[in-house]
């Protein structure tokens, strides 16, 4: 049984289709341990406090420095000893000691079609109002291994999303959300739990 650790900032939209893909059977051989956020009023706590799941605060706001942060939270996950990580809007970036000692444990899910409206400053809401701006047809979602980049590891899944006429932020926001994003990370963590991928020079193929 795959151990995983979700980790969380905000609503928790992702992790909550995470826990109905588990209870649902979409998501098998994997059990999500405990779910760590950086928000003490992050409604993803609730989440799982409400099907059991232990919730845990470490907050940069806590610690004196950045560093002191990194080591603090590094240190809690590696306490909880997890097989996978799974990152479903975390706005923290992962500490490089962590990346190392994750190595090809740890996933992201990304709304937008990598490499396009991703790296520093492109995150949330902000990810959708570029994608307007710039007038794209069509976005999307990205299911990524973390590396040491920003939105840069082996890219595990994509979907597109179409734009349509009208959409505000908020909108466009929503259906990558249902048709993209909560379809890919709950189907990623099913295939690494069920080894049916891997990663083998930096890219991701099926087994």
């Amino acid at each position: 049984m795959l151990k995983i650790v979700v980790c969380v900032s905000g609503g928790g939209t992702n992790l909550q289709a995470i826990l109905d893909a588990v209870e649902q059977g979409r998501i098998t051989n994997g059990e999500i341990i405990a779910v760590i956020s950086n928000n003490p009023r992050a409604k993803a706590l609730e989440r799982a406090a409400a099907r059991g799941i232990p919730g845990i605060v470490v907050s940069p706001k806590s610690y004196p420095d950045r560093e002191a942060f990194n080591e603090a939270f590094t240190a809690k996950v590696c306490g909880l000893a997890p097989d996978l990580v799974v990152l479903a809007g975390f706005l923290v970036r992962i500490p490089p000691q962590m990346v190392a000692e994750f190595s090809d444990r740890i996933v992201n899910i990304h709304p937008s079609l990598i490499p396009s409206f991703c790296g520093v400053g492109y995150y949330g809401l902000k990810v959708h109002e570029k994608v307007l701006e710039r007038g794209v047809k069509v976005t999307g979602a990205t299911v990524h291994f973390v590396n040491e980049g920003m939105d840069e590891g082996p890219i595990i899944a994509q979907k597109a999303v179409y734009v349509e006429e009208g959409d505000t932020p908020e909108v466009l926001q929503r259906r990558v959300m249902e048709q993209a994003e909560w379809v890919l990370l709950p189907k990623a963590i099913d295939d690494i739990a069920n080894g049916r991928i891997a990663v083998v020079d930096d890219k991701v193929v099926s087994r």
